[in-house]
């Protein structure tokens, strides 16, 4: 019996309907019983149910998803809540739609994810793009300094976007950031993807609406234990129209959403809610014991910590091995470690990104401690300097907007005539899925010669219309 059922709407609504006797003329076209097709079908559909017809009657007569989102909101402490089974993705295309007209500034991160340049193109938006602080000691970016949000409040944006953390678990200075941006009544959303846990324990970053943002978009699959691509789009009405992003989750969301995702956001809700300070607790207790086991082995810091940043900016349940202070290759450890069975989140030539979660038990962090160090004893060269990647560094210049890029006239040139030609596609090394170049911008030097080199090392290089690098797409 599941323990969070009476407190998860969501949740009831599920267990209630594959509990109830049934004989649907409706979609899904699987209705349940796929296996009597085929027995391989079957285990992937058979346990699949809509929110139409499924969680609640066809014309919504219980209400069953607002009362879940109502519950999220009031956790959150916003007003408004919508749960997305299109992930963060999703929910940023959502906001940023709502955010304005086409030709109006927003400024924007430039370690934004790709979804958000996706969505400047979809609404027409201009990006006011920010970079990043580096931290001379980790080659980490360590999120948005206030000076370089304070350049561009002249070019009046409408808005604020940031990723907060980052994908090595690094936070900007948020109070400062969020205080400036109301100073000039500009609204500050936070593409949050990666931190849905924040705010549930005294020993984690307080989340961002508890910091006074206005929009927090979290992804429930990623930090914490729900559906694959379950997201939560959660705003406050000061300095948002909350009709307008209504409106837009509407128009971006499909109309036949599945009800295992929306259970699982409503579920992990509960989950918080009833024993997320006990939960993480456990886990930072894990991840300690982990971290100082492996890093007893060698004489440097081999573990990014609380200690390297400023007080609040950076989540102590994030695991990221610095390979360079091993002077051994993140990618090989990350190959000798998938020979054991084991996968990483993410690896670069310096860095190994280990995603810990509340499902995580001390036996699992155990079994990567043992197969863990003698790989890296294995690889352990002469450290080398902290190099920042590719994705932290690169300085975009503008050619055109990236909506004219986008629908431009394109060919395909070879790697050696790119050089100086304006970007048609989004290329990014992924994960962390960061843009390295964008449409629009123009093709430097340093993006040609550091995919070419991160491609060399092992890293996926997405969304290019030629995966090799061999040519690229450019407009004509």
């Amino acid at each position: 019996m599941s323990e969070l059922r009476a407190s998860a709407p969501l949740l009831d609504a599920y267990l209630s309907y594959f509990e109830s006797e049934r004989l649907p003329f409706t979609i899904p076209g699987h209705k349940q019983k796929a296996a009597r097709l085929d027995a391989g079908l079957g285990a992937i559909v058979d346990s699949d149910t809509p929110l139409y017809g499924g969680l609640d009657e066809i014309k919504l007569t219980n209400q069953v998803l607002r009362q879940a989102e109502g519950l999220a909101a009031r956790l959150w402490g916003a007003d408004y809540a919508r749960f997305s089974t299109g992930g963060s993705t999703h929910a940023n295309q959502a906001i940023i739609l709502a955010l304005g007209k086409p030709g109006e500034k927003i400024a924007v991160t430039r370690t934004a994810h790709r979804s958000v340049l996706s969505a400047l193109v979809l609404a027409g938006l201009e990006p006011i793009w920010l970079s990043p602080e580096i931290d001379e000691a980790t080659g980490v970016p360590t999120g948005i300094a206030l000076s370089e949000l304070q350049r561009v409040i002249d070019q009046k944006p409408i808005a604020l976007l940031l990723t907060e953390p980052g994908y090595l678990g690094t936070i900007s200075d948020l109070p400062a950031l969020i205080a400036e941006a109301h100073s000039h009544s500009i609204p500050v959303i936070i593409d949050a993807a990666w931190g849905g846990h924040f705010g549930f324990h005294n020993d984690l970053p307080r989340h961002c609406l508890q910091l006074g943002a206005d929009a927090l978009i979290t992804s429930v699959h990623k930090a914490l234990p729900g559906y694959s691509a379950s997201a939560l789009l959660i705003a406050q009405g000061k300095y948002l129209n909350l009709d307008r992003i209504e409106q837009s989750f509407e128009t971006t969301h499909t109309t036949s959403p599945a009800g295992a995702p929306l259970a699982s956001i409503d579920s992990v809700r509960a989950l918080l809610e009833t024993r997320g300070e006990e939960l993480l607790g456990s886990l930072m207790a894990n991840i300690a014991n982990f971290t100082s086991r492996v890093a007893a082995e060698f004489a440097l810091p081999i573990f990014l910590t609380v200690k390297d940043f400023p007080a609040g900016r950076f989540d102590p349940s994030k695991i990221v091995l610095r390979a360079n202070q091993l002077g051994a290759s993140g990618i090989e450890i990350e190959q000798a470690l998938g020979k054991a069975g084991i996968r990483v989140e993410m690896a670069d030539r310096d860095t190994v990104v280990f995603l810990a979660t509340l499902a995580d038990s001390s036996g699992d962090f155990d079994r990567l401690a043992d197969v863990l160090i003698p790989i890296i004893k294995s690889q352990q060269q002469a450290p080398r300097a902290s190099a920042t990647a590719l994705s932290w560094s690169v300085i975009p210049q503008r050619g055109i907007s990236m909506r004219d890029a986008y629908f431009a006239q394109t060919e395909m040139v070879d790697a050696a005539k790119a050089l100086g030609r304006i970007s048609a596609d989004l290329i990014a090394p992924y994960p962390p899925g960061v843009a390295v170049v964008a449409p629009g911008e123009v093709l430097t030097e340093q993006i040609i010669d550091g995919l070419a080199a991160s491609k060399a090392a092992g890293v996926r290089i997405a969304y290019a219309t030629d995966a090799t690098l061999a040519t690229y797409r450019v407009v004509k």
